[in-house]
């Protein structure tokens, strides 16, 4: 997959909205990953995410939890590996990449070889104290159709 889509946005409610372009045309058993450092906007782009899958819940790290389940149009895991290494294979992580809801993974190198080959990789850099780019990297011919969706939406 050779396309990256890259955009800007200026402040944390453009994150949100298009993190619900993105929820809006998801599927099940789609699998996002979210990269960057701390502070970068993973989780307000994950709230963005649940608001375009019709979840009203209070989207929030799962930090301490490692994941959190949230109830829409389908269902929301987010996952926050930041905690885990790949040892931790026998927390049933693969019941969530192949299940009927959509998986949302902070800090995915931490458990990269539990993550399916098929994904959208995101990657949100802080370019200032306000203004977030977001690189979106699709991993398979079904998430370079999202992608462009995503795109034209």
């Amino acid at each position: 997959m050779g396309k990256q889509y890259v955009y800007q946005f200026i402040n944390e409610q453009e994150t949100i909205a298009f993190g619900e372009r993105i929820g809006r045309h998801l599927f099940s058993g789609a699998v996002i990953t979210l990269e960057g450092p701390l502070g970068a906007g993973k989780t307000t782009l994950t709230k963005g995410i649940a608001k375009g899958l019709d979840i009203h819940q209070t989207v929030n790290s799962p930090t301490f939890t490692i994941v959190k389940e949230y109830n829409g149009r389908l269902p929301l895991y987010h996952i926050d590996a930041y905690r885990l290494e790949d040892a931790f294979e026998d927390l049933g992580l693969e019941d969530y990449f192949f299940g009927e809801g959509v998986t949302v993974v902070e800090w995915p190198d931490k458990i990269s070889s539990q993550i399916p080959p098929a994904h959208l990789k995101v990657k949100i850099a802080s370019i200032d104290e306000n203004i977030r780019k977001i690189e979106l990297i699709p991993q398979s011919s079904e998430y370079e159709w999202l992608c462009e969706v995503i795109d034209h939406a």
